[in-house]
């Protein structure tokens, strides 16, 4: 077993409403702690998801993915596996294993996002941009190669399409 040598430097606080605000693709991402916060620890994002929003499929191969939802549904999938987490579920995602999620209805989803180790959060930092108000940003179309190259900077790979929405599922097959 390796014993990592980080540690945080000193103690750390963030009230409710504070850490630093980014827009990442349909998300209000509020970065709560990072890998230099932690001494490589984790990285924990509190984040407001766009209904309907889903992220492409993909892979971390650095860290495992943690979610905690507060409000809201979520349609996830990991691997072969595909479940519902509504406010108090809390998913794990090991890393190496392709994975996404899609919010499901008509209003957004608030959760955690514990990675760990520390570092991975990048994806969403450098990947993203300062918030420009409240809430969550316009719908715009995610520039993919874009997020390829960030998320290959952070060991992280886009494998697959994003999910669509349970209704849509529906709606198809009638």
């Amino acid at each position: 077993m390796t014993i990592s040598n980080h540690t945080a430097a000193e103690a750390s606080f963030l009230g409710p409403g504070e850490g630093e605000a980014i827009w990442f693709l349909r998300n209000r991402m509020t970065v709560k702690a990072t890998e230099a916060s932690t001494g490589g620890g984790f990285g924990l994002l509190e984040s407001l998801i766009a209904p309907g929003f889903s992220p492409p499929l993909h892979i971390h191969r650095c860290e495992d993915e943690s979610f905690y939802v507060l409000e809201g549904e979520l349609t996830m999938k990991c691997g072969d596996r595909t479940f519902r987490a509504t406010a108090g579920s809390f998913v794990f995602l090991p890393r190496n294993v392709p994975h996404t999620f899609v919010v499901e209805g008509d209003k957004p989803v608030r959760m955690l996002t514990l990675l760990t180790p520390g570092g991975g959060e990048g994806v969403f930092i450098d990947g993203g941009r300062p918030a420009e108000a409240e809430g969550l940003p316009p719908a715009t179309p995610p520039d993919i190669e874009a997020l390829k190259r960030v998320s290959a900077r952070y060991g992280a790979e886009i494998v697959g399409p994003p999910m669509a929405p349970a209704a849509s599922h529906a709606a198809a097959g009638a």
